[in-house]
Formats: C-alpha cells, sequence, structure tokens
C-alpha cells in the first residue's frame, strides 16, 4: 500500500502522525511501543486530521536529531529506517521501525519496569507487569501455556476429561503424548503441569466463557445468560449449543428430504468460537471470552490483542501467529483445527455463500471482536479506550465525523461518563496544551459539553448522534 493510501486510513497499531517534530521523550515512546508491539511508522508533518502539512528546516540535522534522541533514549537500542517522502508538493519525514527482537525495549531513564511501552489501537500505553512479563516470554520464544505452573500438582490434577477426549477421537492420551504436545514438562526430574494443561482443564480462574442473548440490538435488555467455565472443550460444545438455541432455523427440502439448516453456517460459528479460545490472552487473568447474541448479529469478543505483531490485514492473508502453542497444539491434534491461517477465510467465505453480509473482525485495543451478521444490518466495532471487553453500539452518522483522538476520547466518555483534561493527557499522551485543544475542538463542534470550573471542570457527551 502507498503511503498516501496508509494515511488516508488514519492512525492505527502501526501508524502515528505527529504534526510538528514531538519532543524528545514522545519520539522514544513512540518508537519503544512500535518495537515492543508490531513494528510501525512514526510520520512528522501529517496533523490529526490527515492533512499533509509538511515539516520546516534542515531534513538532513532533523534526521541526526532523531537519530541521537533514539540512541540516547530507548534500550536495547533502536536504529529505525528515517527517510522523507515528497506528497502533493509537501516534505513529510517518516521514521519506521519493525518489531524488535530485543523486548522489552524501554526508555533508559525510567528503566524496564516503568519506561516499557507497548501499541494499543492508536496510541502509546505504559506496560504493565503482566506485558513485561509477556514480552520477556517473546524473548525468549516461550508461550504462556508452555510455562510450567508450579501452584498445581500434576498427581492431583484429573485427567479423565482429557483421556475421554482423546478417546472419542481413536487417540490415546500417553505420558509420552502429555510431553510431546508440552501439556506436563519435566525438571530436575520431576513432573509439573505447564499452564496449557491448566488451561485446556479449566482450571485457572479465567478460563470461562460468558454468553448473553439480549431484547434488540442493544444491551439493555437479557432474555437469557449462561457462563460455562469446564474444560475447553465442554465450553465450546455448549457455547456452540446456546448459541444454536438463539437462532432461527431455516427448512430446505432436497430430493424427498427437508434439511434444517441455521441462518447462520455452522462452521463460521463454530471457526469464530475456536479462534477465541484458541488465540486469546489467558495470561490476562482478569477477563474472560464473551458471546452476545441480538436480533440483528452475534459478537464474540476475546480478550488479547492479535498476536506477535498481526495487524488487522494480515488476518486476511492466511497469515498464522499462534499465541498458546500448547492449546493449539491440541486442538490439531483432535482435529479440531484443519489448517493453520485457514479458519478466517472459512469464516468469510460460509457467510457469504448463505447470502450473508461479510463478517466483521477487528483488533481493537487489546481485544479481538467478531460480528456474524444475521441479516443485512450494517455494524462496526469502535474503538473504546478503556476496554471492558464489550463491543459498543455504532451509532448512526449525522455528519458530524470524530478523528482518532476525538474518538478515544468519546468513547471513554461513555465507558466513565465523563472525562477531565489531566485524563485525556494520559489517554492521548499528550501536553496539557494539545489537550486543550481537542477538547475545545470537541466542544465547537457540539460533540461535548463542559462542565464545572476550576479543578471540577470536566466534559461530557451531549446528547446527539456522531459519526465514529
Amino acid at each position: 500500500m502507498k503511503l498516501e493510501d496508509e494515511i488516508k486510513l488514519g492512525e492505527s497499531k502501526v501508524l502515528e502522525f505527529k504534526e510538528k517534530l514531538p519532543n524528545n521523550q514522545s519520539i522514544a515512546k513512540s518508537i519503544i511501543a512500535f518495537s515492543n508491539t508490531a513494528g510501525g511508522k512514526l510520520i512528522i508533518g501529517v496533523d490529526d486530521n490527515r492533512n499533509i502539512v509538511g515539516i520546516e528546516g534542515d531534513i538532513f540535522d532533523i534526521q541526526d536529531k532523531i537519530s541521537s534522541i533514539l540512541y540516547e533514549s530507548c534500550y536495547p537500542n533502536i536504529i529505525p529506517e528515517i527517510y522523507t517522502k515528497n506528497i502533493e508538493g509537501q516534505i513529510i519525514l517518516v521514521i519506521e521501525v519493525h518489531k524488535g527482537n530485543l523486548v522489552p525495549y524501554y526508555l533508559k531513564s525510567q528503566g524496564k519496569n516503568n519506561g516499557t511501552y507497548i501499541r494499543l489501537g492508536a496510541t502509546n500505553r505504559k506496560a504493565s507487569f503482566e506485558n513485561i512479563i509477556e514480552l520477556e516470554r517473546q524473548k525468549r520464544n516461550i508461550t504462556f501455556d508452555e510455562d510450567i505452573n508450579y501452584d498445581y500438582k500434576l498427581d492431583s490434577l484429573n485427567l479423565s476429561t482429557l483421556k475421554k477426549v482423546f478417546t472419542e477421537f481413536q487417540k490415546e492420551l500417553t505420558e509420552e503424548k502429555l510431553l510431546t504436545l508440552k501439556l506436563i514438562k519435566i525438571e530436575n526430574g520431576n513432573k509439573y503441569p505447564t499452564n496449557g494443561l491448566l488451561i485446556i482443564l479449566g482450571i485457572l480462574e479465567n478460563v470461562s466463557t460468558k454468553c448473553s442473548r439480549f431484547k434488540g440490538n442493544t444491551m439493555e435488555v437479557f432474555l437469557d445468560k449462561k457462563e460455562y467455565s469446564k474444560d475447553l472443550f465442554a465450553q465450546l460444545e455448549n457455547i456452540e449449543i446456546f448459541i444454536k438455541n438463539h437462532l432461527n432455523l431455516r427448512g430446505d427440502i432436497k430430493g424427498l428430504q427437508r434439511v434444517d439448516t441455521y441462518e447462520i453456517p455452522e462452521v463460521a460459528i463454530r471457526e469464530t468460537l475456536i479462534n477465541a479460545i484458541v488465540h486469546r490472552d489467558y495470561s490476562n487473568l482478569g477477563r474472560d471470552i464473551k458471546v452476545a447474541i441480538y436480533d440483528n448479529r452475534i459478537e464474540i469478543v476475546s480478550p488479547g490483542g492479535l498476536p506477535n505483531g498481526l495487524t488487522n490485514e494480515d488476518i486476511f492473508t492466511g497469515r498464522s501467529e499462534v499465541r498458546n502453542r500448547v492449546v493449539a497444539r491440541v486442538f490439531k491434534e483432535l482435529n479440531y483445527i484443519e489448517q493453520w491461517g485457514s479458519g478466517i477465510n472459512r469464516i468469510k467465505l460460509s457467510c457469504l455463500k448463505a447470502g450473508l453480509k461479510e463478517p466483521f473482525i477487528e483488533e481493537v485495543n487489546d481485544f479481538v471482536g467478531v460480528r456474524l451478521f444475521r441479516n443485512e444490518s450494517t455494524g462496526k466495532i469502535l474503538e473504546n479506550s478503556k476496554s471492558t471487553g464489550k463491543i459498543l453500539e455504532n451509532s448512526k452518522s449525522t455528519g458530524k465525523i470524530l478523528n482518532n483522538q476525538e474518538k478515544i476520547i468519546y468513547n471513554f466518555i461513555k465507558e466513565n461518563e465523563q472525562v477531565t483534561k489531566k485524563e485525556v493527557e494520559e489517554l492521548l499522551n499528550v501536553k496539557d496544551s494539545r489537550a486543550r485543544k481537542v477538547l475545545e475542538e470537541m466542544r465547537k463542534k457540539e460533540i461535548i459539553l463542559k462542565v464545572g470550573k476550576g479543578k471540577s471542570t470536566h466534559y461530557i457527551i451531549k446528547k446527539q448522534k456522531v459519526s465514529l
């Protein structure tokens, strides 16, 4: 894709705009965040509305200054590609980096615990302790589910349910197989379970799925809800049953027999659920998978962004990256996974063949949402600055279009009812003056209202519909 076309799409996980050369630490934070996540480009000379305004000054001096900033500020050392591009007669500067092999990268002045940054959506966020541990695992080429869990003794675990599943597929779960699949590991002559075994057995606290059926197309009224927390195979079966119980059946006469089919193809439902279960982030103990059924759609939200530097564009090309190798190996062993990287296209093609709208799949911050449509209604997963695992409702456009920074603020207020200038500074990773400017622009557009005075000043959403 041409650079100008990327700019038109706006800021993202791999793209950030700056109108002018930012301060030293801001540059370093962005490059560190890209290096720790999926790589990306920091483009100087493009404003928040995607207008190409260009940069002024001696290009070679600016390039040298940026190289010095990154050398002095970042550890381990990051060597980006810095180049210029002439677009529409304006010169812009591009700082491009790839995902690094020496993660975590961090600000020297703040140290690893406080100076590590990652990219979530179109923003840079300070990495949590769990994020840093995950980056350390990536450097060692080990996944969370491959790690030994010393809190559980192997002989205290009941493996009968897992053995039963293997037997159903005419396979035997021997000790050798447990070792091969890395469900157990041997250390100093002792056998230990891995996190993967505990995940598959449904023992870890967050290995659960919440299913809900709502009345209409909003979350206002529950019609049914269930929570499943047994082993992954039982969960998959129960979730599938829950979904089918709330779908319509269509009867077709084939020859002399009537054949009933669900309004959403079973293959699309099953592949979406398997993807959510196999690829979700189990290292985050505070969240679970959520399945929501509405009159016009099904939404399945899986905790954790796309793994190992994948982007939204990558998932449709057949590229496959596995976050949970143990879980994936077991599902592949039992033929739940036919071929790596083929699931997304099967979901898409099965829905299109059924005459349904193309499924919508998107990474937003640190979760992945999949929307399967039941009819011709439209929808979009919106960016949510403080994700709670919900896919937010998309309001109908009335001509008020928000840029990326305004979207983040708007969705934050929707989740928290209000926002302060200080919170905007942290959300957008900007200084006081920029936060004031963005809020004032939103107020002028009549998107938000300013409430209170002095230290009690905050902003709320004006009751209207906007286009995100």
